[in-house]
Parts: C-alpha cells; structure tokens; sequence
C-alpha cells in the first residue's frame, strides 16, 4: 500500500474491458459467452455511454429491401466515402460480419423497426447506394446500448461504473512489452484500484472533446485512449481526421455543440447567413443543404470565417417554414432539445447553429484482423482504434464496428489469455503508477486545471478546425507548449463531490498528447481530403493516400495502404445521391 490512509482494492480477471459502450460491453459479452472471467470498467453509468446518443441508423448490407445490395458494394462505399484512406482488410471484415453483428442483437432482445410482413426495415443513408441502414426511430444508439446492457447484466459481468483508469500496467521485460491488467481509482471515494488482467481490451473512445464546440458531453472523449495506449507503447494513426458535424448549437455554453439532427435538414431545412443568403447555393447548387457532412461543415465554417455569420459566430438553420406537423412528428428530438436548452421554439424561430467537432476517425493503431496494438495483449475497438473510416465516416458504420469488432476482439483477448505459459508482472509499473496519483494529490499549484482544458479547446477551435493551414498549426503547437509547461504548476483538490478533480488532472494530459498528436499530424499532410482541409493545400496529393502513424518517440511515419481487393474495387464509383440526406 502506498500509504495508511488509502485504501487499495486488487481485482484479478482474465481479460479486463476499459470502458462500457457499445464496443466494450460487446467485447466483455463475447468474453463472458466463451466462459471466460472479464471485468469491464468505465468512468461514466453504463446507460449514459455515447454509444447512446448515436440516432441515425446501423449498417449491414441484409438486403430486405433492396436484393442486390451486398457486402462487397457496403465495402466499396466505405472505401469511396474514406477518399481511399480507409484499410481494406478492416473494411472487409466489418461489412462481411455485419449481418452477424445485426443478428446478435436480436439475439439480445433488441427491436429493430419492421416491415408490415416481419423484414427489419432499411433506409437510405448518405453515400450508400442501397438501402441498408436498420433503425430503431431516432434512438437507434440507445436501443444498442440497452440491448447489450441487459445482456452484460443476464451474464452477470461484473461492471464498475466509476472507476477511472489512469495507467496501463506493461511488463517491459518482454520485447514491446506485455500488458499485464491496469491502475485506477474510484470517482466517488478515490479507492485504488489494481486491476491483474491476462488482456485489456481498450474501449473509452475518441478525442473530439478537445474542441471548444463539440457534440461529446463533459468529461468523455478526452483522448484517453490515446493517452492510454501511448504510454503502454502504442501508436495513434490517423489523428487528424476528425469529423466535423455541420450543425451543432452555440448557445448556452455547457451545452454548446450538442447536435441538431441531420434530420433537420433532411425534411427540409434550410441554411441561412446572417444576411438571409441561401449559402449552399455556392457550395453544392445541385445538392443544396443535401449534401456530404464535410462540404456543408466547411461552407458554413466560411460564410462565419468571411464575415457572413450571426453575431455569435454561427449560421442559421430554419425549419420554421415547414408545417408544424411534420416538425412535431419527423423532429420531436429537436423541438424538444431546443425548447429545453433555449426556450426556442423551432416552429417559429430558426436554430443558430455552427461546425461542432463529432467524430475520431483517426486512433490507436490496430491490426486489421483482431485489433491487437503494438504491445502484446493490448487490443483497441470502437472509436479509439482505426482502420475503418479514413478521411470520411460512412454514416451508420460506427455502430456496426462496435458489433463486428466486439465480437471478434473479444474472442482473440480470450485466445491470447488461454496462450500464455506464465504472466509476468513488474512491481516497478505498479510503483509508478501508485506514485503517479500520489504526485497529483499532492499538487498544490496556483494553475486550474479546468482554465487549461479550456485553453487547449480553444487552442484546438482555432488552430485546427474545420480549416487548417502551416502558420496556424506551428502556432497552435507553440501555444501547446505553454500550456504544458503551466500543466507543470496545477492544484488537485479532491472534495466533497469525489475525486473528479484529479480525473480532470489524468483528462488534462489526455487531451494535450491528443492535440499534439493531431497537430502534428495536420502538419504533415499538406493536401485536402474529406474532413481535413488545408487551405494552403487546397487539393488531393495522390503522394498522400497513406496513414500517417504517430507515436511521441518516432514523430510521424508514412504508412501505405494496402490494395483493395478485386471483387470489392470493381464496385468502386461515385454513389447517387440524388434526393438523399448525404450523412
């Protein structure tokens, strides 16, 4: 024990699931299926995971409503829409698995809508050239992550719902080290907790938190993944594509970036300067406010960024226009968002609304085939890993690998586990990591931490958003280094309400490596692609079809992609979009 007064808790398991969202309960359910020991841990309740704010749809190429539709055209698309980013091998693997992921769910009791005679139902999502998307209403997410919920529960998992993962333990005696569980402490009461494991399964998402506007709530999304898998001796791929969503709202500002649905648009919204310009007339006159996430984000961001925007910053997204049925039928999520958030009535008075960071593209770096990382019995899923999305994320295909991946890492977790002769731990790693906690509490500096998360957001917001270029990421990097030299003065003082105060310390240094990662990262590729734009680089290099692989030791390495095998590139083409949302 490091000292008399705080109480440790040591907690033995095969494999150990960091984070209780979809990919981590999916991964602990597949686990404990096998007959395995599995512990799952997350910072937040199991039932208010971000899995569970994901509205539109998941993807899975069943055909019930357009017979020719298959796995190859579902993988084909994926590759189109990742401008060629994305790794072929991952993109099989999910879109061939994702009938089996659709079937585990209604193995666990979840209600996807139906037809009148019984087929699940299927809709249009943007860049899809079938119908293929299943849905449960707007609330699809939040029925996935019930349906697994009670599953983990029928299968007596043992989940921990407040304990925050500060470090993972890696044994460096063996080459690249081998993961041998992980340390953290309970948010409430600050208990220790030594976690032993066979395989840790990462699973506590992305890094759009570090963003002034994004559509992650408080506390989630601070790059601990990355952090995480880093440290142990991992790498990230791909950081600095990130996908950002055309509408989030500014006002108030605890909730600012909280998303009005692409529905809005869908049923007829239009978008609107501060002069009462039709703007998408000069960005896609064809498409209008119907086209892609990345165009629509980047017009609106240039009509504030050219002087056209409201005075907060923002544009105007009105459905006012439409019959107030169909608002209270098609966007009750909406009316009633924006009743709450702003005594705004959406029938009456359009939304203010601007470019809100939504999505990780880019994270730890993985192995196509079982998402093992660069350190022996670590594994990455859902969006703290990479390899699906490339530079543009097929709406509806975060859900389905979450399925795909749970399942298939859980079960390698489960074989490497069964593999190992002996498990070799390092007293020295769990010293660290004791001391590590230790050091914070005893932080008594004059810096806060909350003023310097807020810096980096704002350091994020306007050195790399939605536009970037050279003179802005060198001093974006230049104020991260001030930052982190005042990272070096903090106070942590635990109170009353828990321990969060020394989580937001651990979130802190998340979220400095996360944009120094992306940063850097942004720098090097001097092209335009899907969601990353350089306006200093305005088109495509052909040179720059790879990943780009960071670790803070070999800075950034080039990776190519591999080929897209032949069944699936002849299906490759631009996809019609004619009167569909493009997500």
């Amino acid at each position: 024990m490091n000292n008399s007064t705080t109480r440790e808790r040591l907690v033995s398991t095969t494999v150990l699931v960091i984070g209780t969202g979809g990919s981590g309960l999916r991964a602990a359910i597949e686990v404990a299926e096998q007959g395995v020991d599995v512990v799952a841990v997350g910072k937040r309740p199991r039932s208010d995971a971000h899995t569970s704010l994901a509205a539109g749809g998941i993807n899975a190429a069943l055909g019930t409503m357009d017979p020719q539709d298959s796995w190859q055209q579902h993988a084909a698309d994926t590759i189109t829409e990742s401008y060629l980013l994305a790794d072929p091998r991952t993109v099989e693997i999910v879109t061939r698995g994702a009938e089996e992921g659709i079937r585990d769910l209604e193995r666990y009791g979840m209600g996807f809508a139906r037809e009148d005679d019984g087929r699940i139902s299927q809709r249009f999502f943007g860049a899809h050239t079938f119908r293929r998307t299943a849905f449960a209403g707007d609330y699809t997410g939040l029925e996935i992550q019930r349906a697994l919920v009670d599953r983990a529960e029928h299968l007596e998992i043992p989940i921990l719902d407040t304990v925050y993962i500060t470090r993972l333990l890696v044994d460096d005696s063996v080459e690249g080290g081998r993961i041998f569980g992980a340390y953290g402490f309970d948010l409430v009461d600050g208990t220790r907790y030594l976690i032993h494991a066979d395989a840790v399964i990462l699973a506590a998402g992305g890094h759009t938190r570090i963003w002034r506007r994004t559509s992650s709530r408080r506390d989630e999304n601070t790059g601990d993944s990355f952090r995480l898998a880093v440290e142990a001796g991992g790498r990230l791929r791909d950081p600095e594509l990130v996908q950002f969503h055309p509408s989030g709202i500014i006002e108030p500002e605890n909730a600012a970036g909280t998303l009005v649905s692409e529905a809005a648009r869908g049923e007829g919204g239009v978008l609107r300067n501060a002069r009462g310009e039709r703007f998408m007339q000069r960005y896609d006159p064809a498409r209008m406010e119907l086209s892609t996430r990345d165009r629509v984000a980047l017009a609106a961001y240039t009509e504030i960024a050219e002087g056209r925007g409201t005075p907060n910053g923002g544009v105007w997204l009105d459905v006012s226009h439409l019959p107030r049925e169909t608002i209270m039928t098609r966007l009750p999520r909406v009316y009633q968002t924006m009743l709450e958030l702003q005594m705004l009535d959406i029938t009456r008075e359009p939304i203010e609304i601007a470019p809100t960071a939504h999505y990780s593209m880019g994270g730890v770096w993985v192995r196509p085939e079982d998402h093992r990382t660069d350190v022996d019995g670590l594994y990455a899923i859902g969006e703290a890993a990479s390899g699906l999305h490339g530079a543009n994320r097929l709406g509806g295909n975060s859900l389905i690998e979450l399925l795909v991946f749970g399942r298939l890492t859980g079960r390698a977790a489960v074989a490497h586990a069964r593999g190992l002769d002996t498990q070799r731990r390092s007293s020295e790693a769990v010293t660290r990591a004791r001391a590590e906690i230790d050091e914070l509490l005893a932080a008594d500096g004059p810096e806060n931490v909350r003023a310097l998360q807020r810096a980096i957001r704002d350091t994020m917001t306007v050195h790399a958003g939605v536009v970037r270029d050279e003179e802005g990421l060198r001093a974006g990097l230049a104020e991260l280094d001030a930052i982190e030299e005042r990272m070096a003065r903090i106070g942590i003082h635990p109170d009353i309400a828990g321990f969060q105060d020394l989580a937001h310390a651990f979130d802190l240094r998340s979220s400095a490596l996360a944009a120094r990662a992306t940063m850097q990262a942004a720098l090097e590729r001097r092209e335009t692609r899907g969601c990353h734009n350089r306006s200093d680089y305005p088109e495509t290099d052909p040179a720059l079809q790879v990943n780009l692989v960071w670790s803070p030791t070999a800075g950034i390495v080039r990776e190519p992609i591999p080929p897209v095998p032949a069944e699936i590139a002849a299906l490759i083409r631009d996809v019609d979009t004619t009167g569909k949302l493009v997500e």
